[in-house]
C-alpha cells in the first residue's frame, strides 16, 4: 500500500518489489532491485527515507525518518524482521538482524553488522566493518559496544547523547503529559493521508 503523506508520494524503482502487505508512506524512494516483504512499514514522517539497490527489507521491519533525521539505507542492506530503524543511515552492505532498534541520528558503517536484538543509540556511530553482539548496545560516537548488564557503563554514556532533544526536541524537564500531547499532534498529520493509486 503507498500512502501519501503532507503531499508527497513514494517512489519505487520499476525494478523494485514492494509486497502487497507492505505500507510505503511519503517521502520514500526505494531503489534497483530492492525488496520490501510483507508486513514491512517505511514511513517518512518529515524526513526522508531512502533504500538503496539490491537491499531487502524483511517481515514486519519499521524505517521511519524524522525532521532532522532522514532514514538512509544503502546498497546491498539485509533489513532483519522485526527491525526498528528510526532516523539512522546504514551504509552499504551492512548486516541488521532481526529485532535490532537504531535510533534517530546513529550511522551504522560499511559492513557492519547488528546482530539479534541488538541496540544502536541516539547518535552514535558503528565504525565500518564492526559487529554489534547479540542483544548488545551500542553506545557514543565512536561507539562503545557493551553487554546490557553493563547498564550504570552505558547509561554513564547514553545521557549525553540527549535521547529527549533527538528523538522528540524536548529537554528532560518536559513531562510525559507534554510530550505526549505533542507527539498526539505531530502524528496527527496522517490524518491527511491519501491511497496512492496502482
Amino acid at each position: 500500500m503507498l500512502m501519501r503523506h503532507r503531499g508527497v508520494e513514494p517512489s519505487i524503482d520499476a525494478t523494485a518489489y514492494v509486497a502487497p502487505s507492505a505500507v510505503i508512506v511519503g517521502d520514500v524512494r526505494v531503489g534497483p532491485g530492492a525488496r520490501i516483504l510483507h508486513g514491512a512499514v517505511i514511513t517518512a514522517e518529515d524526513g526522508e527515507v531512502t533504500v538503496g539497490e539490491d537491499a531487502v527489507v524483511m517481515e514486519q521491519a519499521l524505517i521511519r525518518g524524522r525532521a532532522g533525521h532522514p532514514a538512509r539505507v544503502g546498497a546491498a542492506v539485509m533489513i532483519g524482521p522485526h527491525t526498528h530503524i528510526n532516523g539512522s543511515t546504514v551504509e552499504d552492505e551492512a548486516f541488521i538482524a532481526t529485532g535490532a532498534s537504531l535510533f534517530p541520528g546513529s550511522r551504522i558503517g560499511r559492513g557492519a553488522e547488528v546482530r539479534i536484538n541488538g541496540v544502536v543509540q541516539v547518535n552514535t556511530v558503528v565504525a565500518p566493518g564492526a559487529v554489534v553482539p547479540i542483544g548488545w548496545v551500542a553506545v557514543g560516537a565512536p561507539a562503545s559496544i557493551l553487554p546490557p548488564e553493563r547498564h550504570d557503563e552505558i547509561w554513564a554514556i547514553q545521557r549525553k547523547l540527549d535521547f529527549g532533544g533527538t528523538v522528540y526536541g524536548v529537554g528532560r524537564e518536559t513531562s510525559m503529559r507534554d510530550l505526549m500531547r505533542r507527539q498526539s499532534e505531530y502524528y496527527g498529520a496522517h490524518r491527511g493521508d491519501d491511497l496512492v493509486e496502482p
